[in-house]
């Protein structure tokens, strides 16, 4: 595995084989894919932080999904990289839908989990004031933030008898830079959905039974909007897939890249 900074971006390459590309969510990392590559054998896993977020630098630019998107396509090209399969987590599946919508070509597959098309009109308010609060509270506010996050967006089950993963999901929302995570939720709320009709790969969307940010009604209508989706949801599972059921997401994607090879 190596580490490698690119224009600030910080990204991680391991394996070899046809190239895959992973993208996090907000408050994520490189290492939301830490627990689930295993299933990534055969390929070489493209991780990077997303700008303003774990490692890379916010820059100058105003974040944006349009500035993602077009992050990623900088580090493919930097990596001298065509086409790709794409896996994806919350804000990520934002990025990586527009990606596909715009690049119908360079995409072989679509893996997301805890898919949105973009948040509903009516959560758009709260994610800003959370963008105010990490902008003016800094640290201290991060840590409130975090506490939500893991009331909020986890299973019951992960809270009561998961106690590593509750330490994870607040130490990846707490260790994230201030204003990077404030202009990350900016971002989100104002993200507009992909026209994903365009998108012809195929795509698994994974989510949990107690996913209340993507909840199994929205991940079954943006499933419907695709030529070619399939939807899974875990049971005992909350928004943050990969640490809560490592296993299973697994077994998921095995399934997948197995289904289209």
């Amino acid at each position: 595995m190596t580490t490698q900074l690119l224009n600030g971006i910080a990204v991680e390459v391991s394996g070899e084989g046809t190239p895959l590309l992973c993208i996090h969510g907000l408050g994520g990392s490189s290492n939301t894919w830490t627990s689930v590559l295993p299933a990534f054998d055969g390929f070489k896993v493209i991780r990077f932080d997303l700008p303003g977020s774990g490692r890379s630098a916010l820059g100058n630019t105003a974040l944006s999904i349009e500035l993602y998107v077009q992050t990623a396509e900088q580090v493919l090209e930097a990596l001298g990289v065509d086409k790709v399969h794409v896996v994806a987590h919350s804000m990520g599946t934002i990025v990586a839908a527009h990606f596909a919508a715009r690049h119908p070509q360079r995409v072989s597959s679509l893996a997301l989990f805890g898919p949105l098309l973009a948040p509903p009109d009516a959560g758009r308010p709260g994610i800003q004031a959370r963008a105010d609060l990490a902008r003016s509270g800094g640290v201290e506010a991060l840590q409130e933030i975090a506490d939500a996050i893991v009331k909020g967006a986890t299973a019951q089950q992960t809270k009561d008898g998961q106690p590593a993963v509750v330490a994870l999901v607040r130490e990846c929302i707490m260790r994230q830079p201030a204003e990077g995570y404030s202009q990350s939720c900016e971002a989100l709320s104002k993200a507009q959905p992909a026209a994903v009709e365009k998108i012809t790969a195929p795509v698994l969307l994974v989510t949990g039974d107690q996913d209340g940010v993507a909840p199994v009604a929205a991940v079954k209508a943006f499933t419907e909007r695709l030529s070619n989706g399939r939807m899974v949801t875990l049971d005992a599972c909350g928004h943050w897939t990969t640490f809560e059921k490592p296993v299973q997401c697994m077994v998921e994607l095995k399934q997948f890249y197995s289904s289209i090879a």
